[in-house]
C-alpha cells in the first residue's frame, strides 16, 4: 500500500512509523521549510505513552524528558500561591517534553523506506474509487492507495476534501503562544519546577531548559479568534503588568518568526474520512491544550489507524473502524476540555480562589482521584482499545 501522509508534526510522523514497519511505501509531505523548533512544554502520558512503548520508542522519549519537582502559582512577586502536582492526575507514567523534542524523537526513528519531505505544499487532491491523486506546490502529482491528512488544526486536506474550517472549529475563547529565550536570571528563578502566574484572564509560564534557555507558555482571553499581524507586539501588549519575570521574558521576546501563536480550538467533524482521504490527530479531533492530551491522542490514534489498516479487509473499513474505536476517546477529553476551561484560566478573583482551594486538596489522596477524573477525564488505556479492535472485547474503549 502507498500512502501519502500530509504533516510531519507528531500524528504524521507516528503514522509513517507505523505503516513503514511492516514495507509499506510511505510519503510525508510538510509545507515547512523543516522540523518546527516552536511548541510548548507537554505533558504526555495516557495512551500514547502506550504506543510510544509498543513502537519502542520508549527509551529515547524519556532520554529526551524533563524532571521537574513541581509546578508552582506564583504572584507578582514570585511568592507560591498554590503547587501543581501534574504527576497526580496522570494514573500511571508521566513524561515532559517538549513538542519539538517529540517530533525529533519520531523523525530520527522514522523506517529508512520513508520519504520525509519538507517544504512541500499540498495543492490539491482528487479522491477516486481506487486511489488519491496529491498535487504539490512544485506540479508533481503522487498516486497514492491513501492520503492521510495529518496537518494540524489548520488542516489543507481537511479544508480541500471536507469543506471550509469555520464549520468545525469550535474556538474556545483563548488564545496562546510558546517562545523560547534566553535569560540567566530567569533560568535559575524557574530550574525546579514549571512556574505560572497566578492571575486572572491572562497567565504565562516558564520551564527552565537544560541548554541554558527559558521556555515560555502563555494563555489569555480574547473574544477575536484572529491571530494578529505582529506576532511579538501583541504578546507584550497581552501579557504587561505581571509581574515576577514576565518583564524580562517580554524584553526579550524573539521575532514572530520564532514564537509559536494560535487560537485555542477544537475540531468537531460528523466524519473522519471519506473514500480514501482520512484525517488524524488536530486535523480530524483537536482536543484543545485545555485537554492537555493532544500528543498522547494523536501518537494512539495514529497507533489505531495503522493496525486498522492492517488488519481491515479495505482501506475504507479501516477508516471507518478507526472512527468508530477513536472518536468516543476524543470526545470524551474534548467534552472534559470544554468544562474544565473556566479552572484552566480562571475569569474572576473567585473563580482564582477555587483553584487555589482545589490545587491544595490533590494532597488528600482519596481526594486526587476524584480530581483526577475531573481535571483528566475518563481513564482510557490503548490496550482495551485494541482488544475492542480484535473483538477481544465488548466493553467500550473509554472506561
Amino acid at each position: 500500500m502507498r500512502t501519502v501522509i500530509c504533516g510531519a508534526g507528531i500524528s504524521g510522523l507516528a503514522l509513517a512509523h507505523r505503516l513503514a514497519a511492516p514495507g509499506g511505501e510511505v510519503v510525508v509531505v510538510e509545507r515547512a521549510p523543516g522540523p518546527r523548533p516552536q511548541g510548548y512544554m507537554i505533558d504526555f502520558f495516557g495512551p500514547g505513552l502506550e504506543a510510544v512503548e509498543a513502537m519502542g520508542l520508549l527509551p529515547a522519549f524519556e532520554r529526551a524528558a524533563y524532571h521537574y519537582d513541581e509546578g508552582r502559582l506564583v504572584d507578582q512577586n514570585g511568592r507560591r500561591r498554590a503547587t501543581l502536582r501534574t504527576k497526580s492526575f496522570s494514573r500511571g507514567r508521566l513524561l515532559d517534553l517538549l513538542r519539538p523534542d517529540i517530533e525529533a524523537v519520531l523523525a530520527e526513528n522514522l523506517p529508512a523506506q520513508v520519504e520525509l519531505r519538507y517544504e512541500t505544499a499540498l495543492t490539491d487532491v482528487v479522491n477516486r474509487p481506487d486511489g488519491v491523486a496529491v498535487t504539490l506546490g512544485d506540479g508533481t502529482v503522487l498516486d497514492a492507495d491513501l492520503l492521510v491528512g495529518a496537518d494540524g488544526i489548520h488542516s489543507t486536506v481537511r479544508r480541500r476534501v471536507f469543506g471550509p474550517e469555520d464549520r468545525y472549529l469550535r474556538y474556545l475563547g483563548l488564545h496562546t503562544a510558546a517562545f523560547t529565550f534566553d535569560a540567566p536570571d530567569v533560568h535559575a528563578a524557574t530550574k525546579h519546577a514549571f512556574c505560572l502566574t497566578d492571575s486572572v484572564n491572562r497567565q504565562m509560564g516558564f520551564y527552565a531548559l537544560r541548554d541554558g534557555r527559558v521556555a515560555a507558555f502563555a494563555v489569555h482571553r480574547s473574544a477575536d479568534p484572529a491571530i494578529p499581524d505582529a506576532l511579538r507586539v501583541a504578546i507584550q501588549r497581552a501579557y504587561t503588568g505581571l509581574g515576577w519575570v514576565t518583564p524580562r521574558a517580554l524584553e526579550q521576546c524573539p521575532p514572530d518568526e520564532e514564537i509559536y501563536y494560535d487560537q485555542v480550538a477544537q475540531i468537531e467533524l460528523p466524519e473522519w474520512s471519506t473514500g480514501r482521504v482520512v484525517l488524524l490527530g488536530d486535523a480530524a479531533y483537536a482536543v484543545s491544550l485545555i485537554a492537555g492530551q493532544g500528543a498522547s491522542l494523536g501518537i494512539a490514534g495514529a497507533f489505531v489507524l495503522a493496525d486498522r489498516l492492517a488488519q481491515a479487509p479495505t482501506i475504507e473499513r479501516a477508516a471507518a473502524e478507526f472512527e468508530r474505536l477513536w472518536r468516543p476517546v476524543v470526545e470524551d477529553k474534548q467534552r472534559n476540555a470544554r468544562s474544565m476551561a473556566r479552572w484552566f484560566l480562571p475569569s474572576s478573583p473567585t473563580d482564582l480562589r477555587i483553584r487555589r482551594i482545589m490545587l491544595g486538596l490533590t494532597r488528600v489522596p482519596f481526594v486526587t482521584g476524584y480530581l483526577s477524573s475531573i481535571l483528566a477525564g475518563k481513564d482510557i488505556r490503548l490496550a482495551d482499545v485494541m482488544r475492542q479492535a480484535s473483538g477481544a472485547a465488548t466493553e467500550p474503549a473509554v472506561a
